[in-house]
This record gives C-alpha cells, sequence and structure tokens, in this order.
C-alpha cells in the first residue's frame, strides 16, 4: 500500500550500483576491498583538535548560511594561490554539506524542467540522478580508453541541442582517474563559450594529481562566468565523514544556491567547518604525504595488473585505476561478482559509471600497501582461469 505513494520518479530511480557490492562484501569474512572511494588515511590530528577546540570554546550554534567567513576566506585563498581563479568570499562561495550537495544545489540553481546536462562518461554514479533529480535531462558523452578516457571537445559539441543547459565535467575523474590538462580544457571552453553554456567543475580529487598540476577550467581566460566549481574536503584531508564541501561561482548563482541552502540544510556542520579552516592553514604537509603515498600504490597497481593480462592505463589523479578486463570474456558485473565470491576480492563494475564503462572494473588503491599486495595476488589466481 505504501508504494503507492511514492513518486513516479523516485519509484524509478535505481539504487547506487557500488552499495550492491559492499552490501555483498560486508557479508563474507577475508574480504579485501578495493571498492570503497574514500581515503585509508584518518583524518591529521590537528584537524580533530581544532574541531574538538571548537566544542570546548562553545562553538555549537548554526554559522552563517554561506559558512563561517573565516573559512571562505581560506577556501578563496586557496583558490586563487592554487589555481589562480578569484572568487569573494563573501558573495562567491557557499560552504555546503560535501561535495554532493554542492552539486544538487548547483543543478537546482540552473535547471528549468527539460533542459539537458551534457555528461562525461565514465562518470561518478551520482550524477545522472542528481540532473534527473532537478527535473533534468542527463546526455551522456562517452570517453574512451584509446584516448585514456580524455574526453574530446568535439565529442561534448556533437551533443550540444537547443535545450543543452550545462556539462559536468569532473577531473582529476573518478572512476578512471584521467586528469584533464589546459590545453584539453581550452578547447572544452571554447565549446561552453560558443554556445553560452555552464560548466560544472567537480575537482573533489584536485590535490590528488601526481604527474602534473591540475588546471581549473574557471581559470582559463573568460571561463569564469561560466564556470560553477565544486570541491571539498573529504578526499585530500582524509575528511569522508565530516561532511564538508564548497561550491565558488558567480555571485547570483550563489545567491540563488544560498537560498536552497537555507530552506534545507540551514548551514553546514559547524564543528566540522573549524576543523576545515585548520585543514587549508596548516594541513599542506598531510596532503603531500598521502599523494605521496598514493602515487606509489598507484605504480604498484598499475604495473600487477598489465602484468597478469588487464590492460590498465596510468591514471594522472584520484585514487582509482580503471583496467580492462575484456580479455577474460566476461562482462563487468559477471567479472566483479565472481572475483568476489571465488577470491574475496571486491571491485567496482565498471557498467555502474556509465555504458562507456561496461569491460572495465573501477579498483581502489586507497588501501595499504599489504592489502594492494594479497588483492594482486588474488586477482592474478582468478584471471589466470579465464584468459585464454
Amino acid at each position: 500500500m505504501s508504494s503507492e505513494f511514492l513518486a513516479e520518479h523516485i519509484a524509478s530511480l535505481k539504487p547506487s550500483g557500488i552499495r550492491k557490492f559492499f552490501d555483498l562484501a560486508s557479508e563474507m569474512d577475508n574480504v579485501v576491498s578495493l571498492g570503497v572511494g574514500e581515503p585509508d588515511f584518518i583524518t591529521p590530528w590537528n584537524v580533530i583538535e581544532a574541531s574538538y577546540h571548537s566544542l570546548e570554546q562553545g562553538y555549537t550554534a548554526y554559522t552563517a548560511n554561506a559558512g563561517l567567513i573565516e573559512l571562505r576566506q581560506e577556501i578563496s585563498k586557496y583558490l586563487y594561490e592554487t589555481f589562480s581563479i578569484n572568487y569573494q568570499p563573501e558573495t562567491q562561495i557557499l560552504v555546503t554539506v560535501g561535495a554532493g550537495q554542492a552539486i544538487d544545489l548547483a543543478l537546482r540553481s540552473i535547471l528549468n524542467p527539460g533542459e539537458e546536462v551534457i555528461i562525461v562518461e565514465p562518470c561518478f554514479v551520482s550524477y545522472g540522478p542528481a540532473v534527473s533529480l532537478a527535473g533534468g535531462v542527463p546526455i551522456f558523452v562517452s570517453a574512451t580508453a584509446e584516448n585514456e578516457f580524455k574526453i574530446m571537445a568535439e565529442q561534448i559539441e556533437a551533443a550540444i541541442t537547443s535545450r543543452t543547459k550545462a556539462i559536468m565535467i569532473c577531473s582529476p575523474n573518478n572512476p578512471t582517474g584521467t586528469v584533464l590538462n589546459k590545453e584539453d580544457l581550452t578547447a572544452i571552453a571554447a565549446v561552453v563559450k560558443q554556445h553560452q553554456l555552464i560548466v560544472l567543475s567537480d575537482e573533489i580529487y584536485a590535490e590528488l594529481a601526481y604527474d602534473e598540476k591540475v588546471t581549473s577550467i574557471a581559470s582559463l581566460d573568460g571561463m569564469e562566468p561560466y564556470s560553477i566549481v565544486i570541491s571539498g574536503f573529504s578526499k585530500s584531508f582524509a575528511m569522508t565523514g565530516w561532511r564538508l564541501g564548497y561550491v565558488a561561482a558567480p555571485a547570483e548563482l550563489i545567491e540563488a544556491m544560498t537560498k536552497i541552502h537555507q530552506y534545507t540544510i540551514m548551514s553546514a556542520p559547524t564543528m566540522a567547518q573549524h576543523g576545515a579552516l585548520e585543514a587549508l592553514r596548516n594541513g599542506n604537509k598531510s596532503v603531500i604525504e598521502m599523494r605521496e603515498s598514493y602515487c606509489q600504490r598507484r605504480n604498484f597497481v598499475v604495473n600487477e595488473l598489465n602484468a597478469m593480462g588487464l590492460t590498465c592505463h596510468l591514471p594522472g589523479g584520484a585514487f582509482y585505476v580503471f583496467p580492462s578486463i575484456k580479455s577474460t570474456g566476461l562482462s563487468s558485473e559477471a567479472f566483479a561478482e565472481k572475483l568476489l565470491k571465488e577470491q574475496q576480492v571486491a571491485v567496482v563494475p565498471g557498467q555502474v559509471f556509465g555504458n562507456s564503462g561496461e569491460g572495465y572494473i573501477r579498483c581502489s588503491y586507497a588501501a595499504s600497501i599489504k592489502q594492494l599486495k594479497e588483492a594482486m595476488t588474488r586477482m592474478e589466481r582468478f584471471v589466470s582461469n579465464y584468459l585464454a
């Protein structure tokens, strides 16, 4: 009876494909998980202490809707010093409950019913549903392994219609780890400006780039008015459970997002904001240490996967690899299910990240070297049974 009360667009919404494998793994013993998309480090101690101290000082009330002004000032400073983009803390930055809320606010602020958002895939599982929930229509454009999963500007242009409102990109990318360089983004920016679109740039992994510094599309000449920059503290500062993100955009868009934020959230958690303030002021050493560790793990995992016959490009950032499993003759879902049941290794099938992810799996290397070595040993044993 209660199902009759469900809204149709919610009843038809598919659950996250990632969670399915987490749930299966949780019911098994001796599982090595390469599925979790979060750091295996704990939050740096100075950040934890700053949060404790804020509680001791009695900072337990709401902050301003947009977030602590001191935090917004530090975010503004960080964006300028790191990416050369100049966002005013008073009017162009909003602190959110994770980057996920920032994406939701951005989409709900810009979309009219039926307007289209071009989404570069493989992509994080929430992008398409977030567009749909905001009343928009997701249009997926596939990056390919032949180009190391970099999207071409001409592919985006070919997908533009009279209903296109925005483009969503993520660099470094989840699930592929691909980083779009300045040349790649300049070509995309030209399309954005020509067609007067908005680009939502998810830069949550920007601090986890290994071979070259990340470029923000908002930093390119003339792109600030067309850009919505989304980021947060979860990945670079190992603060996933703190649920703190932010969005930087033109003042008119931030004003619209803040209105939704006021009515639905009020403000992001106060003690988390104090922790984030400390992270930006004094957390760079921890970020560097984590990044160096991830880089070592990346190199190990990529070498092992290629050696066992699963072709894998070297990702430029994030903490994921996206190897091809086509040589086994298995679908990505069958591969993941069999690997979990036969060798107790949890990975995520590529097809949950879009149709172009079929034939691949996502493995997170945010695990200890000991765990990664064990996982690679088990995977090699598994793969040897299927390769011709």
